[in-house]
């Protein structure tokens, strides 16, 4: 039996083979492509013919036993400790679906409020690297992984820089940040990445008049399109840094990412760029997205990533549901999420807010009875006006078509 593994990275065989009931529980997925089946696990993917599968749409027990085999059922280790920082819960944007906002802008302008401003200082990065010394160790992890976060973060640059500094001497240490870019420099990118940056998240509403329209200053309202591509191509010229470049899509921006990704095309070097789409959920701001996760928005979703990939810009490739590091473990085994004033939140969605704190960087984490619901995951607090079976069916579709795509156009 031959099962072509397109993603898998090689590791041991599981001590005992058994057959899978429910593929949901162990994190994978059986998907049905145009020419063949495409298994998803959390150790990687696997393309199946016919005869690997049931007439129902499930694994026969000798292909996932060759699967196990194969470590396409078992989790990659995890190699560093991921640690999320807040370096200003301040933000000079003013996007009414932040899920930082605690309402909308009742005066409709560009001021929403937020969470309570707080910037990171040197004796809280003291607590923060004492705390991950420490949780390191229980881990066994030898190796930091720092995500520069906010608000945003750029408006405490020195506070981004020293703490990258500093915590090079606790542990081998690399970072990526998201920011809105409108104030990255070349000069401060040199610095960034000098201290470990290797990549920095930036978020696109549409193209530039939708964009225009949405991410605006805090200040004054005005656009940022140009600004934010202008210091993306300043920062590429002046350092290594690659880019991951988050589309969001609403009913206000749907009609022009066809037209952005070409802009962008044109002006950033794709090869030094991800992109990749992400329809707005409320997050209880206030916030309404009247896209439905239909059809019309899968063959949208499946008709960006092929131009994309057509204009040489990479997309992120589908896989298994994989546990998050930082907030998929309740005891923050793995990583920590850190507002600027030392206090611990499960989840990046959560940071700031009042009430939602699992704990502080001096004192440690509260115990799991007293935490137990203010411990959320990634995306736990979205909702969304389709059942949990619609939103399934359009990531399975959006994924399928890209797979198919991959291996067509030999990219697998």
């Amino acid at each position: 039996m031959s099962i072509d593994q397109s993603t898998a990275p090689a590791r041991a065989a599981d001590p005992a083979p058994a057959v899978c009931t429910d593929l949901a529980a162990s994190g994978a997925r059986l998907l049905r492509g145009d020419r063949t089946w495409w298994f998803l696990g959390p150790g990687g993917v696997a393309r199946l013919a016919d005869r690997h599968v049931t007439a129902d749409g499930g694994l026969r027990p000798e292909a996932e036993q060759r699967l196990r085999a194969s470590g396409l059922f078992t989790p990659v280790a995890v190699r560093s400790y991921a640690l999320t920082v807040l370096t200003s819960t301040h933000c000079n944007l003013g996007c009414g679906y932040c899920f930082q906002n605690t309402s909308q802008d009742l005066m409709g302008g560009s001021r929403p409020p937020r969470i309570a401003r707080t910037r990171l200082t040197s004796e809280t990065i003291t607590s923060i690297l004492g705390f991950t010394g420490q949780r390191m160790a229980e881990a066994g992890l030898e190796k930091l992984r720092i995500l520069l976060f906010g608000g945003e973060p750029l408006l405490n640059p020195r506070g981004c820089l020293e703490l990258l500094e500093r915590a090079a001497d606790l542990a081998p240490t690399s970072a990526w940040m998201i920011s809105n870019a409108t104030l990255l420099t070349p000069s401060l990118a040199r610095r960034l990445h000098d201290r470990g940056l290797t990549s920095v998240q930036v978020t696109f509403d549409g193209d530039r008049d939708d964009h225009d329209r949405i991410r605006v200053g805090r200040a004054d309202g005005s656009g940022t399109f140009d600004k934010i591509v202008r210091n993306i191509v300043k920062a590429s010229e002046a350092t290594p840094l690659r880019w991951t470049l988050r589309v969001n899509v609403s009913q206000e921006t749907f009609h022009g990412v066809d037209a952005l990704i070409d802009r962008l095309g044109a002006a950033l070097d794709p090869a030094r760029c991800t992109l990749y789409f992400a329809r707005i959920g409320d997050v209880g701001v206030g916030y309404a997205n009247s896209l439905l996760h239909n059809g019309e928005l899968s063959a949208a979703f499946t008709r960006w990533q092929r131009r994309a990939l057509e204009l040489g810009f990479a997309v992120n490739r589908p896989g298994g549901r994989k546990t998050c590091v930082t907030c998929g473990h309740a005891d923050g085994r793995y990583g920590a999420v850190v507002s600027a004033d030392g206090t611990l939140a499960s989840c990046w969605e959560t940071a700031g807010k009042p009430d939602w704190e699992v704990g502080t960087v001096t004192d440690g984490y509260r115990p799991g009875e007293e935490t137990r619901d203010r411990w959320i995951a990634c995306q736990d607090l979205y909702s969304y006006d389709e059942d949990a079976r619609t939103l399934a069916r359009f990531r399975d579709t959006v994924d399928t078509a890209l797979l198919d795509h991959l291996h067509e156009t030999g990219r697998l």
